[in-house]
């Protein structure tokens, strides 16, 4: 798997997560959710993500071509 498919995957993962969260323990964990999505808006406009650099560092290959 590359970077990106491992990017969806988590930022999948944690929206879902502190959806569940929100639901069975408290909203707050909603600002989870809203730190997330705003995430990966601003590596829209920038190309640079905390999280894939984090799994460039780990070994994950990037995406070829």
């Amino acid at each position: 798997m590359t970077v990106e498919r491992f990017l969806r995957g988590i930022a999948g993962f944690f929206v879902i997560m502190s959806a569940v969260l929100a639901t069975v323990h408290s909203a707050k964990w909603l600002y989870f959710t809203g730190f997330v999505g705003l995430n990966l808006f601003q590596s829209a406009f920038t190309n640079w993500c905390p999280m894939m650099w984090l799994l460039e560092k780990a070994g994950i290959q990037k995406n070829s071509g």
